[in-house]
Order: structure tokens, then sequence, then C-alpha cells
């Protein structure tokens, strides 16, 4: 799968002033971690974002939003959201702010050491 590297650069741009914000490659496309933890993930022609659980059903029902699913398993939590639906610039933010809204609140991912042997 491709990265969508005009859909990445407006959420690089929406995530500019956010301070902790690294980019990992990771979920077929461009994460961006704020503070340690997946926030936003750019693929081919979605971004997928982390939320309130407690927003989630309300959420999926958007135009161009589903629930994530990844080997078969539904997260909770985790929107997927097509391009078609983020034609502006504040449509695009609606999704990058829930995000950011949710991300104080999100737990981060066990990281494993790393052990040299």
């Amino acid at each position: 799968m491709a990265i969508n590297e005009k859909l990445t650069n407006r959420v690089r741009e929406l995530l500019a002033d956010i301070d902790k914000v690294d980019e990992k490659k990771m979920f077929s496309g461009i994460a961006f971690m704020v503070d340690d933890k997946m926030c936003v993930t750019v693929r081919d022609n979605q971004i997928m974002c982390r939320v309130d659980p407690a927003l989630h059903g309300e959420l999926s029902e958007k135009p161009g939003c589903s629930t994530m699913i990844m080997q078969g398993k539904e997260y909770k939590g985790f929107i997927v959201v097509q391009d078609s639906a983020l034609s502006t610039k504040n449509e695009l933010a609606y999704w990058v702010n829930l995000a950011l809204d949710y991300n104080p609140k999100a737990k981060a991912s066990k990281k494993k050491p790393n052990v040299k042997k």
C-alpha cells in the first residue's frame, strides 16, 4: 500500500504546533505519535484516528467512517476515515482534533526493552 504524501502533509501541518510528535512507519502507513502514543495514521486513501471509545459508535456512523479491523478483529476507539470525507481543512482538523483530545487519556503501548545479548 502506497503512502498518500498529500494527506500525510496535511496531517503534518495540523500537528506542526503540537509538542512531542514523532512519525513512524506502521499500520501500512505513517503513524503520528503524540507523547509516545499512536494518535493518527495516514494510509493510502484514509486516516485512522485513535478516539475516545465512548464516542466510537456515534463517530463510526459518520459518512466515510468505519471501525478499524485488523486480522478480523474490530478495535473500538480506532476510526478509519476515507479521504473522500476529508476534502477540506476543517473536515480533516475535526478528526485530528478528536484524536488529540483523546491522546492524554490514551494508554501508551508497552515497549519491549532493548536487551543486547
